[in-house]
Order: C-alpha cells, then structure tokens, then sequence
C-alpha cells in the first residue's frame, strides 16, 4: 500500500487541545498536514478555506455534536470521515456509519492503530476514484443511452426506463448495472464489482454485491444477471447498436 505522504491534510476536530496536540504530532511525523477545530464552527471554516482528505471527527463536542457533523459533512463532500468517542457503544458506531463516516475509534486508541486506520481509508479512498475515473472515461467512450433487451439506460440522467415505465435505482444500482452494461456478455468478479461502486467503508464485501444483484435481478429481469460460480456475475445479454 502505497504511504499516501504530504499530499494528504488531515483535520482533527476535537475540543480537548491536549488530544488535538498529540494528534497533529503524530501525524505530521509521519507526513501528513495536520489542521485543528476544536468545535463545528471552527471545522466549516477550515473545510471553507482548504482542502482536507480526512476529518478525525469527535462525537463528543460543545454545540453541534459530531454524528450532526459527520451527516452534514457526507451531504456535501466525499472527504473521508473517522468518528472517535469515548464511549464503546455498538448502537454509536451503527448510528455514526448510517451518518456517513467510514471508520470508528474509541478513546483511548493507539496512534499506531489509528494510523493504520487513516492509510487505510486514504487507500480505500483513492480505489473509489480510480474506479470512477474509469466509468468517466468509459462513458466519453460510448453513447449516453444503452439500449438492451427491453431497457434504455441513460448514463447522464442516470435514468432506466422500460417502455414508458421509469425503474428506480439506488446510486450503487446504477453503479453496477452500468459495470455490466459496458461490458455485456463478460464475466465479472466481485471484487471488480465493489471497485465500481462509490461505498469506501470496510463493511462493503462479497456479501454487499450479492445483495445489490439480488435488488436488480428483482427490478429488472432475474436472468439477465448470471451467477459464474467461483468467479462472479455475467451480464446475460447483448447491447443494441
């Protein structure tokens, strides 16, 4: 894994100075740029005015708590988000992971953990925008309607229709039924599949994939998604010129 060095800056959102103090010394030894808030104000004036990777974001502060700034955070930005509390409640970090953050730390943490943890998303983080990269590309690369069996896709509007009917899709539904329309009739691994959705957090797995399929085959019709046993998913049909 590649140590993701100067280009990453790192806000710490913490209300205890001694805590943020140790923090940014930590990391700015190990090459990263360290910001500090010590409250929600001072977090959306440094987001403001500069441009950060991560947030460290404590649940605990005076005024806006931390699980209001990590889902107001995910409303407006795809920066990473690492909630840590003092308290090891399983209910906190549910509810922290549906707010939008990636990862969870309880105080007291290891530095050398939480490091771990930080290269860790940065990594996950960089797949995520590769992989969309990709899509971009592959979409400049074809049409903006893909016509199959008895489906429009329209990439731009990310809009499926049959006929008159407009089929809702999640934004990790699109997501994969475009991966399998821009290459029909290939067989695709899971993890391939994962590198094409936009979810960075651990929790998105094998098991994660499966199910989106299991919702599209539900959507649309279920033999156009074929289970290759051991190596993935084949999309079962031809793309109309």
């Amino acid at each position: 894994m590649a140590h993701p060095g100067l280009t990453n800056t790192v806000l710490v959102v913490d209300d205890e100075a001694v805590i943020r103090a140790r923090l940014k010394g930590y990391f700015e030894r190990e090459g990263y740029r360290v910001l500090e808030a010590g409250d929600g104000e001072q977090m959306w004036q440094q987001f403001t005015n500069q441009h950060i990777d991560l947030v460290m974001l404590d649940i605990n502060l005076p005024g806006t708590d931390g699980l209001s700034l990590a889902r107001e955070l995910r409303s407006r930005s795809d920066v990473g988000i690492i909630l840590v509390t003092g308290r090891d409640e399983t209910i906190d970090k549910i509810v922290g992971l549906e707010m939008g953050a990636d990862d969870y730390v309880t105080k007291p943490f290891e530095l050398r953990e939480l490091l771990v943890r930080v290269k860790n998303l940065l990594w996950r983080i960089s797949l995520v925008k590769k992989a969309q990269q990709d899509v971009v590309e592959q979409f400049e690369q074809c049409d903006d309607i893909i016509a199959f069996d008895k489906y429009i896709l329209e990439l731009n509007s990310r809009k499926l229709s049959r006929g008159d009917e407009v089929i809702k899709l999640t934004k990790a539904e699109f997501e994969l039924l475009t991966a399998f329309a821009l290459h029909p009739q290939q067989v695709l691994s899971r993890e391939r599949l994962m590198q094409q959705t936009s979810h960075r957090n651990e929790d998105v797995n094998d098991r994660t994939i499966d199910v989106i399929i299991r919702r599209l085959r539900n959507k649309l019709q279920a033999d156009l998604f074929v289970t290759v046993h051991g190596e993935g998913y084949l999309f079962a049909t031809k793309i109309k010129d």
